[in-house]
């Protein structure tokens, strides 16, 4: 059953609060919830060779936003770059689990971290460490071509840009503020797992590795996908994503529900046609 969705104002004062709240109770989590939480990537001269590619992605770190100037695209490359510092190279060792956040850490200017695009309630502003969620969507994306499995994750509530240049189905990212809305993987697997991350010519490349060769390849994509006209007058976007697993011979061998999407579009999802010349 489709949700119904509207767009909601909250005071100034109620989302400090909020952020007071939800980033103590995650802090309660991290240090007293009982998870293994992975630990600071090892250094190059010390990690074990996990030498065989699961999948591997790659995102342009520079795009062209309807009304995103791209000075804050630049900064949110040197963002990127910081927070890579953190995870490039961090080991799931099996039974543990990898929060986004409790790798990075608080983005500050005090780290480094510049003003980059943050999205806000449908719209976006400039603000420090803006820009983290092009990671945290393809890490999520690369996740779920593993055996990895994701314990949290939290979608996106509004659908900001159309779609020009999709190439992931929608709904399949996941999106991130500091520390409540996090991303986090366990590894119920018997090995461990890499991830590999990087910026090259202006993209963002990432990967994850184990030691042994993959025995299943899994396929993305949705099904049910619908846009709405609300009763107040806006328009909102629904689907659900699956996966297909294949076995190493090309045979299906499963079919797997993923999660469900929910967004407010923030523009209108149909093309004007225009005018005809006489």
């Amino acid at each position: 059953m489709q949700a119904t969705l509207k767009p909601v104002r909250r005071s100034i004062w109620r989302i400090r609060l909020g952020k007071i709240y939800f980033t103590f109770r995650r802090w309660l989590h991290w240090y007293f919830g009982g998870k293994s939480y992975v630990r600071a990537p090892e250094k190059l001269a010390a990690r074990q060779p996990l030498p065989h590619t699961v999948y591997e992605h790659r995102t342009p770190t520079l795009r062209k936003l309807k009304d995103v100037d791209m000075w804050l695209q630049h900064n949110k490359v040197i963002n990127l770059k910081l927070a890579l510092q953190q995870l490039n190279g961090v080991n799931i060792q099996p039974g543990e689990t990898f929060s986004y956040w409790k790798m990075i850490g608080r983005p500050s200017r005090a780290k480094g971290y510049v003003d980059g695009m943050v999205l806000f309630y449908g719209s976006f502003k400039p603000g420090v460490g803006g820009g983290l969620c092009q990671l945290s969507n393809m890490i999520y994306w690369m996740t779920l071509h593993t055996p990895l499995t994701v314990t949290e994750r939290h979608r996106h509530s509004y659908d900001v840009f159309p779609d020009a240049g999709r190439t992931q189905p929608f709904g399949s990212g996941a999106t991130c503020a500091y520390n409540y809305l996090d991303l986090q993987i366990r590894n119920d697997t018997g090995m461990p797992y890499r991830l590999n991350l990087s910026i090259v010519n202006d993209e963002l490349r990432g990967q994850w590795s184990t030691a042994e060769p993959p025995l299943h390849t899994y396929e993305i994509y949705e099904k049910d996908h619908s846009i709405k006209l609300e009763h107040w007058g806006g328009y909102t976007r629904h689907n659900t994503l699956y996966r297909k697993m294949f076995n190493l011979a090309g045979e299906q061998v499963d079919d797997q529900y993923i999660t469900e999407n929910h967004a407010v579009m923030m523009y209108q999802p149909l093309l004007k046609e225009e005018a005809t010349k006489p």
